[in-house]
């Protein structure tokens, strides 16, 4: 076959039409797809918002997870005060949808991402998280350049060991340097404590929750002794995020996973007061059945995140299980002699990671019952300045 001519136009090389449209059937949509069970998504954000309210805490769902404007709106819609993203360029498409309160919740890397916060601010509600007077600086300066004012938090180190100052002096110090600035608004700290999210054993969790809180509970009351007080004490997560509202220490939660959940948070004993549903699924279609041992499916690397361990085969209890995953494609086995699934079929996946998993995609197509009802942009997928 001949190579095209350039003289060929464009035109005659047109892209394939979307991979799901609302109102289509489920069953139409072009794999591999991120799909979003919107019935068990909506009673997972409903829980979410009773649970916070009914502990008098404010609830900041956290847009990492997913990077979608129209997921924060719903979360919104019912209550949420705000939302957190992880890194500065994440919250631009956020601000663009209308979203006007963010909190950065980690440090900046650099003063050109404090000027772009900075600039943001005098249209809408910004935080950020220090943990250096150099951080406290660059953004006072960028504040004075744009004339707007940034909320300031006190990161404090409640256990992960990652980032936060050490203590109450350290904060206190944080605090009197951010003062002076006139704009920098303190608003008070950040305690969060990642590696207890995914602790297996309820009781376990529960127990290192509660310490982590306490921790930050003792740093909260040095700061009181010293004459200031927060008025915010942020944090928490999915794993944590039912002994957070127990602690009395927290204003305010910032769990994301929760509304979509995925297969290693499923992995983890959980107590009756807090359950969330699978919401969040990779379709994928089985490509070849060729070698007669397993199906080999149209969702690999490039699809799923394997960061948290492999899919797992939707629904649970049966005999399917994702093997391997390659870049273009994954493998699927079946146990006890069941049958392969055959060509042409399509499969569900709960991925391991719904963070990552949802950076691979450009879109989630919503559905209920059997038909697809939205399709929301991944907006700020890849925007990790």
């Amino acid at each position: 076959m001949p190579a095209p001519s350039s003289a060929v136009s464009s035109a005659a090389f047109a892209p394939p039409p979307p991979a799901a449209r609302p109102g289509q059937p489920l069953a139409a949509v072009d794999t591999p797809a991120l799909l979003l069970d919107l019935d068990a998504f909506e009673r997972n954000l409903d829980r979410m918002q009773a649970a916070a309210e009914a502990s008098g805490v404010r609830l900041r769902p956290h847009a990492k997870a997913h990077k979608c404007p129209d997921v924060a709106r719903a979360q919104l819609a019912r209550g949420a005060v705000g939302i957190c993203c992880q890194k500065a360029s994440e919250a631009l498409p956020f601000l663009q949808a209308g979203i006007g309160d963010i909190l950065v919740s980690n440090q900046l890397a650099s003063p050109a991402k404090a000027a772009w916060l900075a600039q943001w601010a005098r249209h809408a509600r910004i935080a950020v998280c220090v943990d250096d007077a150099a951080q406290v600086d660059a953004l006072s300066a960028a504040a004075d350049a744009a004339g707007s004012t940034l909320g300031v938090l006190v990161e404090i180190d409640i256990g992960q060991g990652r980032c936060g100052v050490a203590d109450a002096d350290a904060a206190l110090r944080l605090i009197e340097r951010i003062a002076p600035h006139a704009g920098l608004d303190f608003l008070g700290l950040q305690a969060y404590h990642g590696g207890l999210q995914h602790l297996r054993g309820c009781a376990q969790r529960r127990a290192q929750a509660l310490a982590a809180a306490e921790r930050a509970g003792r740093v909260v009351a040095a700061l009181e002794r010293a004459g200031v007080r927060c008025a915010t004490v942020t944090g928490g997560g999915t794993g944590s995020v039912e002994f957070d509202l127990e602690s009395g220490v927290y204003t305010e939660v910032q769990p994301g996973s929760y509304a979509f959940m995925d297969r290693d948070y499923a992995d983890n004993e959980r107590g009756e007061a807090l359950r969330f549903e699978h919401a969040l699924f990779v379709a994928t279609a089985v490509m070849s059945t060729a070698a007669g041992t397993h199906a080999v499916v149209d969702a690999g690397l490039k699809s799923l995140a394997l960061d948290s361990g492999l899919p797992a085969v939707w629904p649970p209890g049966g005999a399917l299980r994702y093997l391997q995953a390659n870049d273009e494609h994954g493998l699927v086995g079946a146990e006890g002699g069941a049958p392969l699934p055959p060509l042409g079929s399509v499969l569900r996946l709960v991925p391991g990671h719904c963070d990552p998993t949802f950076n691979l995609h450009d879109e989630i197509v919503g559905w209920r019952g059997d038909t697809v009802e939205c399709v929301w942009p991944v907006a700020a997928r890849g925007l990790a300045r």
